[in-house]
C-alpha cells in the first residue's frame, strides 16, 4: 500500500472524518477480500495547519503577491510529508485547493486534487448545471467552473457578495469542530434559494458533509429533495484507489 499524506487542520472536524474514511474504507476493501481482523489500513501521517493562522493569511482574489504568505505554510506543511515518506498528498480542505498550482511548487510529491475528484463524481449524476457551496474563497475562484465545464457541467454563476458572505459566515458558526444542531437546516435554506430542479450541489467545503451523517462516505447521494456531491466522499474514494493499487 501506499503512505498517504494529509495536510489537515482547515478544519480539523473534517481531517478527523478523512481519517476515518480513509480507515474505514481501506478495512471493507479488504473485509470483502477475505483478510480477518485487525484489518489493513494504509500508512499515513497528517500534518495539521492552524486553521486561524492560515484565515488571516488569506489574500485578495487577483492578486497573487498577497497570497505569499499563505502559500508558504501549505507548502511547508506539504515538504513535511514528502519528508515523511508520503508517496502522495491530499489536502483534507476545498479551500486551499484554489492555490495548489502555487502551493505545489518545489513540492515532488503527487498531490491529488479534490476538484479532479469531485468532479469526476459530479460527472456520474448526469447533470447538466451544478451549485458549488463553500468558502468564499472557492465561491469567488473558477477552479470548479472550469473543471466541470470540461465535462459539460455549467457550474453556478458567481453569487451576490452578500451571499458568498452567507456561506462563509454559516460556514465558521455552524460547522466548525463539526456541524451544529441547526447546520442541516441553514444549509438546506441556503439550497432552497439558489439550487433548481435538477442541479448538483457540490458539498465544495469538507465540513458542509457533516450535515448529512448518513452519507458521509456517500461521493453522491440524494436528501431532503436534493441532489449532493460530497467532496471529502469523493476526496477520500480517489485517495484509496490510490493507495490500494498495486
Amino acid at each position: 500500500m501506499k503512505k498517504i499524506g494529509i495536510l489537515g487542520g482547515v478544519g480539523w472536524a473534517s481531517t478527523v472524518d478523512y481519517y476515518r474514511a480513509i480507515a474505514e474504507g481501506a478495512g471493507r476493501h479488504f473485509a470483502q477480500r477475505g483478510y480477518g481482523s485487525p484489518l489493513p489500513v494504509p500508512p499515513m501521517t497528517i500534518e495539521s495547519v492552524t486553521q486561524a493562522k492560515t484565515r488571516a493569511l488569506r489574500g485578495t482574489a487577483g492578486d497573487e503577491a498577497s497570497w505569499a504568505a499563505f502559500d508558504a505554510v501549505f507548502r511547508a506543511a506539504l515538504l513535511n510529508l514528502e519528508g515523511a515518506g508520503c508517496d502522495f498528498g491530499i489536502i483534507a480542505s476545498n479551500t486551499p485547493h484554489a492555490r495548489l498550482h502555487a502551493i505545489r511548487q518545489g513540492v515532488s510529491m503527487p498531490i491529488l486534487s479534490i476538484f479532479d475528484a469531485t468532479a469526476d463524481a459530479t460527472a456520474t449524476t448526469g447533470a447538466s448545471r451544478a451549485l458549488v457551496l463553500g468558502t468564499s474563497v472557492t465561491m469567488q475562484a473558477t477552479n470548479y467552473a472550469d473543471r466541470l465545464a470540461a465535462d459539460g457541467i455549467t457550474a453556478n454563476d458567481r453569487l451576490p457578495d452578500d451571499h458568498i458572505a452567507q456561506m462563509q459566515a454559516m460556514i465558521d458558526d455552524e460547522f466548525y469542530g463539526g456541524a451544529s444542531a441547526n447546520a442541516r437546516t441553514k444549509l438546506l435554506e441556503f439550497c432552497n434559494r439558489h439550487a433548481t430542479a435538477g442541479t448538483a450541489i457540490l458539498l465544495a467545503c469538507t465540513e458542509l458533509p457533516l450535515a448529512f451523517p448518513d452519507h458521509l462516505d456517500d461521493p453522491v447521494f440524494e436528501a431532503d429533495g436534493h441532489l449532493f456531491v460530497n467532496s471529502s466522499a469523493a476526496h477520500v474514494t480517489a485517495a484509496l484507489k490510490k493507495a490500494l493499487a498495486n
